[in-house]
């Protein structure tokens, strides 16, 4: 059985298909969104989703939140050794691989391993409720996600014990949900906004075919940090008026942070709420309430919202359309519930944004189908798909020269020559980049390679082919050839792309399956 995964910053769910059609799968709580948290127990055990979430406050330092914003990301070595808790790491090397950890109990986690706990409370639970075993799995990402960051995922299926078919971007998934019956040619424009990551693809699709024209985003914008200026807001207001910093206790923040959440989602109905925090209690100890209203939150994030209008302008700008050749937007994401958000996309694209579609839902719906295409449980659609961000190799200066550009189609094959930079060089080292900035060292090291066996030469002499090949799965091949020997290399570097080591993946495999009944 094959099942389609969104697995989120805040929340993560599943699904499957019914007859042909995408259906959410409830978790053993009974509910449809599995909170993505973590929290790891003195025994070594873990809860995962609505009971880790209970016990956060009892246990703030074995609690981790939003791991997905680690997920494929190295971090510089704090003075203090590795963070611990779900401390943000503000510090991002642009280096291939992941090296972040989280310390609990005196026991280090990778984003990986945590991430595969909650990839495998859908997998029991999804189990549970169709009463067959699960080893396929879509799982969805970000459009914007890296290359690190998408292996970081297919590591944490791997740990859980899934066998992902394909990694999915999200509003792909949540386009293919929409337009899953649809024959009439549509352009389309999706809205992400999750509880970490903001995305905007457009898409032609109809008649069966999913076609995606561009992609952009931005992984650090999300609906957590329109909850944490909330939570700043409730911070500061205590400190100044009974001289208390809720910052100095973990357990107090993250009961403000799901105050913070209630009263954004309070504001998406409402002018005004009152903030509860009865844990603060006032000079005549009665419990402490804040009154926010809606128009002080969007002054608080207004910087936030206007984060999504770049990308979302670079999106058309790539597709070649403008947004009057929209037909639809589609919003995805519960954070798109907020009102200054839709206004926002009314306000680009000149017409009301569509809503018929469950926000929360549509992402792992359109991962099923995806699943469903691929084992052929749904036949006559055809998705085309695009790389979201460049790939090249560093040429000499530090330049980056940009082999495959950003959204293009793929599969793809593309190759560039290059010479030799000095007489007599007999080598050339292939750094292969990703990204978009002209100086090589600002973009992200995805591999390396060195050509040797050229033979010696005046400056300019050589005749280097270097060839980039990248199937529908993301897998990538690059190959260097000396045109005047055909001598050549060539390094595999599989699906998006290095991740964890395969021992370690291994080892923590063997770990969850000791702790299983524990668990």
């Amino acid at each position: 059985m094959e099942i389609g995964i969104d697995l989120g910053t805040s929340f993560s769910l599943a699904a499957y298909l019914e007859r042909g059609r995408p259906r959410v799968i409830p978790d053993m709580e009974g509910e449809k969104l599995t909170p993505s948290v973590v929290g790891i127990l003195k025994n070594g055990g873990h809860l995962v989703g609505r009971p880790a979430n209970v016990q956060a406050a009892a246990n703030p330092d074995g609690t981790v939140f939003s791991i997905k914003r680690r997920m494929g990301r190295k971090n510089y070595l704090h003075p203090d050794g590795l963070i611990a808790g779900s401390t943000v790491v503000r510090h991002i090397k642009r280096k291939m691989g992941s090296d972040y950890r989280v310390m609990v109990n005196d026991r280090e986690y990778s984003p990986e391993e945590l991430s595969a706990m909650i990839l495998k409370k859908l997998k029991k639970d999804a189990e549970r409720y169709l009463g067959e075993s699960v080893e396929k799995a879509v799982i969805s990402v970000p459009a914007y996600f890296n290359i690190s960051q998408r292996q970081a995922t297919l590591d944490a299926g791997a740990i859980a014990g899934l066998d992902v078919i394909r990694i999915m971007d999200e509003p792909t998934a949540a386009a293919l949900a929409y337009g899953l019956d649809t024959e009439e040619i549509e352009t389309v424009l999706v809205w992400d906004l999750g509880g970490g990551t903001f995305d905007v693809s457009v898409l032609d699709f109809g008649g069966g075919v999913f076609e995606v024209k561009s992609v952009n985003g931005d992984t650090e914008l999300g609906g957590d940090d329109f909850d944490e200026r909330i939570m700043e807001w409730l911070a500061s207001g205590c400190q100044r008026e009974y001289g208390v910093d809720l910052r100095a206790d973990k357990a107090a923040m993250i009961r403000t942070r799901e105050a913070a959440r209630d009263a954004k989602h309070g504001l998406t109905e409402r002018d005004a709420v009152t903030v509860r925090l009865p844990f603060v209690k006032t000079m005549d100890g009665r419990p402490w309430n804040a009154f926010l209203t809606r128009k002080v939150f969007e002054e608080m994030t207004g910087d936030l919202l206007q984060k999504m209008i770049e990308p979302t302008e670079r999106a058309l700008k790539d597709a070649g359309i403008t947004p009057g050749h929209i037909d639809r937007a589609i919003l995805v994401g519960g954070s798109t519930r907020m009102p200054a958000v839709r206004a926002l996309l009314r306000k680009i694209i000149g017409r009301e944004p569509y809503v018929e579609i469950q926000p929360d839902e549509a992402v792992a719906m359109g991962a099923a189908i995806q699943a469903g295409i691929l084992t052929g449980r749904i036949d006559k659609r055809v998705l085309i798909d695009v790389i979201p961000i460049s790939m090249g190799i560093e040429t000499e200066g530090g330049i980056y020269a940009k082999i495959v550009e950003r959204n293009t189609v793929i599969p793809v094959s593309r190759d560039m020559l290059f010479t030799n930079a000095s007489d007599d060089q007999t080598s050339m080292d292939i750094h292969v980049l990703q990204g978009e900035r002209t100086m090589a060292g600002y973009n992200m090291t995805v591999d390396r390679f060195e050509m040797d066996g050229i033979p010696p030469c005046p400056r300019g002499s050589a005749r280097i082919e270097v060839k980039f090949e990248i199937n529908a799965g993301g897998v990538l091949n690059v190959f260097a050839t000396d045109l005047h020997t055909d001598n050549s290399k060539a390094v595999r570097i599989n699906p998006r792309f290095h991740g964890l080591p395969a021992d370690e993946i291994k080892s923590m495999m063997d770990e969850a399956q000791g702790f299983r009944e524990s668990d």
